[in-house]
């Protein structure tokens, strides 16, 4: 990745990649030989395996291949994708927590951390970048890493694009893509993107229903500005049915919970979005570029809390109805030149974002009746606001070695106000701001002019969400008064490519005090603390080439040692007292894989022909602080055939699979910490999908 890219979130421009130092970058790595010179762990997935025999349906189907990364489809559209970078984020219980998300430059991540993929749309992307390791803290708060979707560039002519995919549990999708110059003489064009998606779900109590659109508009202006417009709107509704405890995984894999049967737990979402990015250079050595976008969230969800736990006046009911409206704006400022006649450039600039929500909570009963939205138990604004400053300098001191030097400044407040008062519910009102400067070096060395060795080090951070900051350890009202979680980060790698290979390998290791931990769980509250300090050390690896002209491989591993690396206690409710369980030094983080693993083999068994076998391995994962359960290992394979051809004027491509090859029954996510027992999520046994699409091109 170009060092102007790691200063602040990846933006939609158009440019081709940088190689020298006084050219704008606005993205991240474009070009084969520009990974070679970031001393940082970026890999990219380009169109080509994003779109390989797979219907391009969630991240998880892409981002397997790159290693340190864990997407885990939890066969529960309620819940969403499940994400970690090198152990971050793997305790979130909904949505993706620790990694910071951007489609086409725009952040899909909260400024208090929480983010969603939802209206993420893989099948229409161009490609999908990943930045690990200290120099994601450039991007702010719960950087524990970057995922990046980028739609691909206008075509040279008119597209028309139609597609239908059909497979198990009644999996239906049908898309609609038009893609286009602009006319004349005018650079860039316009990207539409359409599709509904239909499935009733491996488990029962599983259907949903989702409609996205996106809708890319990029082109130039005036000498040589570049603009970028996104827009984009997405509907869900599904089906909830929770997790299963070892009995009932051990009974029936297709269950729901009895409670999500009895509630009808369930979730409606609707967003909108709107994103603009501009850059415009103002000399040789100078140039602006802004980013700013706006949208909103509104969702409903039904939830399983029993009705004798709301009798108690503080509980906020088990029907949620929160509405959201979010944006925000960066600034940044380029300057190219030379220091002691070797090229050198500077990168500036500010952020701000902001995020503002009603949230109401409602008893999910009515008399006998459950499932429905009963009285009023929760009625409060929550805001949150982001205020960023940034500095990073890129410097060759020599034509093989390259210096980044970076730090970011930033503050996070809270502020909610409780309008739910009443003689037995005190007022929840609270204030809370959190500020913390991240320093970040590296220095990459091109030992070959295909081999790069690289190391850096920085400083992270990562601030409660306001789910975290919902209720007190103590028992007491207002916010919980939770520190912001610190790390210390250190890497060293290599990269590099030879004849009909191509490698890279990452040793890495992270400190990190206050981590954010759930010591209590009842009645359908989470009672979040920080513990002292953790770990997480390990190594990655990733290789792929070809064996013959006609045969082709591609694998990555990754092991993941995550630790506690001091005693906490935590309780079944607060406050803890008599019925502390400690948590001692040594145990591992839950929801983590001490080791795991993917590789595919594909053979061209002609031009337009293509059969895959791929595999993944995962080790076991526990669920608990305790380490008192865990899912067992798994090894899964998978088996496709592509075949793109020409008829009636159009071009084809079609694809059958089969996913898990051998039958085999094993725990896809796990649900870390769940107060009720109900950890696992099982993945569905053999099941297959087939796709057809059509393009036609108009001259």
């Amino acid at each position: 990745m170009p060092c102007g890219a790691l200063a602040a979130p990846p933006t939609g421009g158009n440019a081709a990649a940088a190689t020298e130092l006084d050219r704008v970058v606005v993205t991240a790595t474009r070009q084969p030989d520009d990974a070679l010179l970031v001393p940082a762990a970026v890999d990219v997935v380009d169109a080509a395996d994003l779109h390989r025999a797979q219907p391009g349906l969630s991240l998880s189907e892409s981002l397997q291949r790159v290693p340190g990364v864990v997407a885990r489809d939890r066969q529960n559209q309620a819940q969403g994708l499940q994400v970690s970078i090198r152990g971050f984020g793997a305790r979130s219980t909904f949505g993706i927590r620790g990694v910071r998300l951007y489609s086409d430059g725009i952040p899909a991540t909260m400024p208090d951390g929480q983010g969603q993929v939802s209206h993420f749309m893989p099948g229409s992307a161009g490609r999908i970048e990943v930045l690990r390791g200290p120099f994601s803290a450039l991007y702010g708060n719960s950087s524990g890493g970057v995922i990046s979707m980028f739609s691909a560039d206008p075509p040279v002519a008119p597209e028309l694009s139609m597609g239908i995919d059909a497979g198990s549990d009644g999996l239906r999708r049908e898309s609609l893509s038009w893609h286009a110059p602009w006319r004349g003489d005018r650079d860039g064009g316009a990207l539409v993107d359409g599709e509904v998606v239909d499935g009733d779900g491996f488990r029962d109590h599983s259907a949903s229903r989702q409609v996205t659109g996106q809708a890319v508009f990029k082109g130039g202006f005036g000498d040589g500005g570049r603009y970028t417009v996104l827009l984009n709107s997405h509907d869900l509704r599904a089906d909830d049915p929770q997790g299963l405890t070892a009995a009932q995984l051990r009974g029936d894999r297709r269950a729901a919970s009895a409670g999500a049967l009895n509630f009808d737990t369930r979730k409606t979402v609707h967003q909108d979005q709107a994103g603009v990015h501009v850059e415009q250079p103002l000399s040789a050595h100078h140039a602006l570029s802004l980013t700013a976008y706006g949208g909103t969230r509104d969702t409903t969800q039904m939830l399983s809390i029993p009705v004798f736990v709301q009798a108690n006046p503080l509980q906020g009911g088990g029907a949620i109805d929160l509405d959201r409206q979010y944006g925000g704006a960066d600034l940044r400022w380029r300057w190219s030149t030379q220091v002691l006649e070797r090229p050198f450039s500077l990168v500036a600039g500010v952020e701000y974002s902001e995020s503002g929500e009603r949230r109401r909570g409602y008893e999910n009963f009515v008399g006998a009746q459950l499932g429905v939205v009963g009285a009023l138990r929760r009625d409060e604004g929550n805001r949150v606001s982001g205020r960023d400053a940034y500095l990073q300098a890129d410097w060759q001191p020599g034509d093989r070695w390259r210096i980044n030097l970076g730090l970011r400044h930033s503050q996070v407040r809270f502020a909610s106000d409780d309008d739910y008062v009443t003689a037995d519910n005190p007022d929840d009102s609270g204030r809370l701001r959190y500020s913390r400067s991240s320093p970040v070096a590296g220095v990459l060395f091109r030992v070959t002019p295909t081999t790069s060795v690289y190391a850096n080090a920085g400083g992270g951070f990562e601030t409660p969400t306001f789910s975290e900051l919902a209720y007190r350890a103590d028992g007491a009202s207002g916010l919980n008064d939770l520190r912001a979680a610190r790390s210390r980060n250190a890497e060293v790698g290599v990269r590099g490519r030879g004849q009909g290979l191509e490698y890279s390998a990452a040793l890495f290791d992270s400190r990190t005090r206050g981590e954010l931990v759930v010591v209590a769980n009842e009645g359908g509250r989470s009672i979040y603390a920080n513990a002292g300090v953790t770990r997480r050390r390990g190594a990655e690896l990733s290789l792929s080439g070809a064996l013959s002209p006609r045969w082709r491989y591609a694998a990555a591993y990754t092991f993941l040692d995550a630790r506690y690396g001091s005693d906490f206690a935590t309780c079944a409710a607060a406050p803890c007292g008599d019925g502390d369980v400690l948590i001692e030094d040594g145990h591992r983080i839950p929801g983590l894989s001490r080791h795991a693993a993917w590789a595919e083999l594909r053979w061209g068994i002609d031009a337009d022909t293509d059969l895959i076998l791929d595999g993944r391995f995962a080790d076991r994962v526990y669920v608990d602080d305790g380490s008192d359960e865990s899912a067992p290992a798994y090894a899964v394979f998978d088996l496709a055939a592509e075949r793109r051809f020409e008829a009636f004027g159009l071009q084809w491509r079609g694809y059958a699979r089969i996913e898990n090859l051998f039958d085999r029954e094993y725990v896809g996510s796990v649900i870390v910490n769940d107060g009720n027992g109900r950890y696992y999520e099982p993945a569905p046994g053999r099941g297959w999908v087939i796709g057809l699409r059509a393009r036609k091109a108009f001259d």
